[in-house]
């Protein structure tokens, strides 16, 4: 029986990243990964296979680099059983390998719907898998009418993405808008008035209600009766928590049927940490569990649990949410709490917004118009922020992220020290989060 330190199961964002952060924590530590996947995609990356980058093999994750480098061992095979008292895992291939310290980062599965005709053939799904996806690509060659199920992050990344390829695009959302789990309306208004612009159509209010053909996909019937055409469909509607290896081993589930785990990082069975989309979350603003599955909330429990295997050392003051995405040249950002989620966390808030250009003067190239809100609550603190704009959209909602989660006082961003240069930056005189800030300053006198 092989033997290691410390043994982590999973190889997509969260379980690389505790290796590499016990590697850094604890330098003469065994440590050793088992993943599936002998490559292995950028998450966030896999609607761009589709359009910008081209093929799978184009979007991965450089651990041939990173494994070296940090010197850790890596397994290329699955876990199929944990003997929590001998402390010792079962693969498929029939190894054994006993361990101190355990990190389960077996991150999640797509949501399968109870769709009829959701198994016939040119019905797909975001699975991270490099053979699966090459197999969707091969698929649509030759497709012209193209319908995806969810007008979430994925369904209008896979949209917009699709879309350069010429396709007839459709996106099938139940909710009034796309976007607007994470998006105060206006916010997911003029995210679907690009879409639109692009030339995808957009359907809202509406659920599929089936997916039709003879063996493969000729439509999908909505709700209202309508049959759309469709030589393909995409599902984009959510992940489930990969707990199966969890539950064998008796772990204790929260309440989003992820693994419950303490601000430690740490199981409900010693010497078992759990991170990214199988572990649970907890809201930074109310301490209640989060359904929040996001790659960097990955990596941010990675460091956590990777740092505390041996030794305590950070806590996971839960999770703030921060969420980017573009659309054609349009980016938007959000960072912590919406008006909507404030409402319904009931915590009272005063805005702010205003409008800018992203370099200065405005007739500089490439100028693109920025518009920011923000929130704060009524005891002066940040809690929310949104942004479109240009490519610097997302460093501006990670800018105000970091706020969110240092507390900031709205005197103190207003305060903020900014770097401004005429070619990168909006100019100091309204530099948006500071101006923004003050402009909420003056609606709390």
């Amino acid at each position: 029986m092989d033997k290691t330190d410390v043994l982590v199961i999973g190889g997509s964002a969260g379980g690389p990243i505790a290796g590499i952060s016990a590697r850094r924590s604890y330098p003469d530590k065994k440590i050793t990964i088992v993943r599936m996947e002998e490559k292995v995609l950028v998450p966030c990356g896999i609607p761009y296979i589709f359009g910008t980058v081209g093929s799978p093999e184009k979007n991965l994750i450089p651990y041939d680099v990173l494994f070296p480098k940090n010197n850790i061992d890596v397994i290329i095979d699955e876990v199929t059983d944990i003997d929590k008292g001998a402390k010792k895992v079962k693969t498929s291939k029939g190894e054994e390998i006993g361990y101190k310290k355990l990190v389960l980062a077996t991150g999640s599965l797509p949501v399968v719907p109870p769709i009829p005709g959701v198994d016939l053939d040119n019905v797909f799904f975001a699975k991270k898998d490099v053979d699966y996806l090459n197999g969707v690509l091969k698929a649509l060659e030759g497709v012209e009418d193209i319908v995806i199920i969810g007008g979430g992050f994925i369904g209008v990344e896979f949209a917009d993405e699709l879309k350069k390829k010429d396709l007839n695009v459709t996106i099938v959302e139940l909710l009034p808008h796309c976007l607007q789990l994470a998006f105060d309306e206006e916010f997911s208004l003029k995210a679907e008035e690009k879409l639109k612009e692009r030339g995808i159509n957009i359907i809202t209010n509406t659920s599929a209600k089936a997916i039709l053909g003879d063996k493969k996909v000729d439509s999908v019937e909505l709700s209202s009766g309508e049959k759309l055409k469709a030589d393909a469909v995409l599902l984009g509607i959510g992940a489930r928590p990969n707990v199966e290896l969890a539950q064998k081993l008796g772990l204790k589930m929260g309440g989003t049927k992820a693994i419950a785990v303490d601000e430690y990082m740490r199981a409900s069975e010693e010497d078992i940490f759990a991170v990214g989309d199988c572990a649970e979350k907890k809201s930074f603003f109310t301490g209640k569990p989060s359904g929040l599955r996001l790659a960097s909330i990955a990596g941010m429990e990675a460091r956590i649990a990777g740092a505390n295997l041996f030794e305590l050392k950070h806590k996971n003051d839960g999770v703030v949410g921060t969420f980017s995405t573009i659309i054609g040249d349009l980016a938007f950002g959000v960072a912590g709490l919406t008006e909507n989620a404030a409402k319904d966390a009931e915590i009272d808030y005063i805005k702010a917004e205003g409008t800018t250009f992203d370099k200065h003067p405005g007739l500089m190239p490439n100028t693109s118009k920025m518009h920011l809100k923000l929130l704060f609550s009524k005891s002066d603190e940040i809690i929310g922020g949104a942004v479109y704009g240009g490519s610097t959209a997302a460093e501006f909602t990670n800018i105000i992220a970091s706020m969110i989660q240092q507390r900031l006082k709205i005197e103190e961003v207003v305060k903020f020290q900014m770097t401004t240069q005429p070619a990168l930056t909006a100019s100091p005189i309204t530099y948006l989060i500071a101006d923004v800030a003050e402009m909420a300053m003056a609606n709390l006198q």
